[in-house]
């Protein structure tokens, strides 16, 4: 049992023994073949046998997150994975000379690299985020994968914000290399041996964005042929990301807010014609919560004078419907308290407002001819003369029962006998009102008296009369303006924000050619 034991634990001592020579002689194979390939390389030196060959190297862009894009600096941020591949000759090694190793792992900076960058980044860096090592096959081919977090200018489309989507383009070409030393090209798929010519996207590694959608992502190669192919400008390769907004955050945050207390201004219309400070009071402190939405959305967008924003424009036009509202409020308040002594009603006026806009409105006319003719006589009487007036009330109370027993206790009280008053002229008004007055001048005080105060209630009737037409005018503007005020903010509404609606990316990314740019 012993022996057993010991036997146990020099087997165990031997295969320990043997896991680290191996480990060593592997060891020591891949750095012999880092040693001896690296022993004449010289990593400023393009990878070509002749100068005139070119290297060719492929690029893909992996998008793993993408971050945010400011409209206020027109910079997308994105979190990629950039892969470049090409092929160096100079460091390819039979695999069966060096213990069947078939890939090493070598620092960035020990070999050559085709120096492919970001072109349109907003910041200047056009380092990587991590430099991470180069695989290097036996065959020679290079494959470096480093992650980056670019910042790249998009020009920013606002005409239909918040329902607005953007164009935003990833450029990559080499700052040292031209079109004839290096040949940039599409990443090839190794089962479909075609072209890569999209941005990809690991479903597993990606992170949604809150705000926008991706509805196209192509890539592409394109020469300029603005310059030759000596030119570091000639060849590019562009990654396109072309992302449609969520719009749910903006509608509950901006636009449903903003439409909600764009409609309390219609309800001033529902106060009384003569209560114009309240009105104006409702209807101004609408138009300032507007204006802070509007500033609000100038501190979101960029400051530009090219478009204005769809969320804009209805803040506009919403404020413009309010300072009309504000303007209304104002000229029905002007006529709500004319009164016969500042300003006179005509006939047309009355007839429009009292008669014409109620029919319209489907309401019984508010005055009927026999009012309209005895308004009219009394705004006639009034202009008459005093005396005039006098007159005609000496003989409406002359002529009533009441001012006859008044005139018999008068004559008994002052010692008058009828046949004294018999004999007084009343041929006429006016001999009648002169013969009183010598007679008696206590009598005509008294008449005179009467008639003052039956003047003055006809004229406060008149008056009172006329004051309520003027108010009745001003509802009838309110109610015209009621209905077309709604009228126009829900139209007015409904037509802006359906121009949003529509504006959807397009079916494919480039209008000019029917191709989608995604995987089969």
């Amino acid at each position: 049992m012993a022996a057993r034991s010991v036997w146990s634990v020099w087997m165990c001592l031997v295969v320990a023994v043997l896991v680290v020579t191996a480990g060593r002689v592997s060891a020591n194979e891949e750095s012999q073949l880092i040693a001896d390939k690296f022993k004449n390389y010289n990593k400023n030196i393009r990878p070509v046998r002749h100068p005139d060959d070119k290297v060719e190297v492929q690029v893909k862009l992996t998008l793993t997150n993408l971050i945010s894009l400011n409209e206020k600096e027109e910079t997308l941020t994105t979190n990629v994975w950039i892969e470049m591949q090409w092929n160096d000759y100079r460091l390819a090694w039979n695999e069966s000379e060096y213990h069947d190793i078939g890939i090493i792992r070598v620092p960035y900076n020990t070999v050559w690299l085709p120096d492919i960058v970001l072109e349109n980044n907003i910041d200047g860096k056009f380092d990587v985020a991590y430099y991470a090592n180069v695989l290097i096959y036996s065959d020679g081919s290079m494959y470096w994968l480093p992650p980056a977090i670019y910042r790249s200018t998009c020009a920013i489309e606002i005409t239909y914000f918040p329902f607005d989507w953007q164009n935003c383009t990833l450029v990559f070409r080499s700052q040292t290399y031209s079109a004839n030393e290096i040949d940039m090209i599409l990443a090839i798929d190794l089962e479909t041996h075609k072209p890569i010519e999209w941005v990809d996207i690991d479903p597993e590694a990606f992170t949604e964005n809150g705000e926008w959608a991706i509805k196209h992502r192509p890539a592409r190669k394109l020469t300029n042929p603005r310059y030759s192919p000596d030119d570091l400008e000639y060849q590019e390769v562009y990654f396109n990301l072309i992302i449609q907004r969520k719009p749910l955050f903006y509608i509950i945050n901006i636009i449903l807010p903003c439409s909600l207390i764009s409609s309390l201004v219609v309800l001033a219309y529902f106060l009384p014609a003569q209560a114009g400070g309240q009105k104006l009071t409702v209807s101004i402190s609408v138009l300032l919560a507007q204006t802070v939405f509007l500033i609000l959305i100038a501190q979101k967008i960029p400051e530009t004078s090219l478009s204005v924003p769809l969320i804009g424009k209805y803040l506009i036009f919403v404020m413009s419907v309010t300072t009309l509202i504000v303007t209304n409020c104002i000229i029905v308040l002007n006529f709500s308290l004319r009164s016969p002594s500042t300003h006179t009603m005509s006939r047309t006026i009355k007839h429009i407002f009292l008669e014409v806009v109620p029919r319209f409105l489907g309401m019984a006319p508010l005055v009927d001819d026999g009012e309209e003719e005895s308004g009219t006589e009394g705004v006639r009487e009034r202009r008459r003369s005093s005396f005039g007036l006098m007159q005609r009330a000496e003989e409406y109370v002359l002529k009533q029962p009441r001012s006859e027993m008044m005139f018999d206790k008068q004559r008994e009280r002052h010692g008058l006998t009828r046949s004294f008053v018999d004999a007084i002229d009343v041929s006429s008004t006016a001999t009648l009102y002169k013969s009183l007055a010598k007679a008696a001048p206590e009598i005509k005080e008294c008449v005179d008296a009467c008639n003052f105060i039956a003047e003055s209630t006809k004229q406060q009737n008149d008056i009172g009369s006329e004051m309520e037409s003027w108010v009745l005018i001003g509802k009838m503007i309110d109610k015209v303006c009621f209905w077309a005020a709604i009228l126009l903010f829900s139209i007015g509404t409904v037509a802006i924000f359906l121009m949003g609606h529509f504006n959807q990316a397009p079916d494919y990314p480039f209008s000019w050619e029917n191709k989608t740019y995604t995987p089969k």
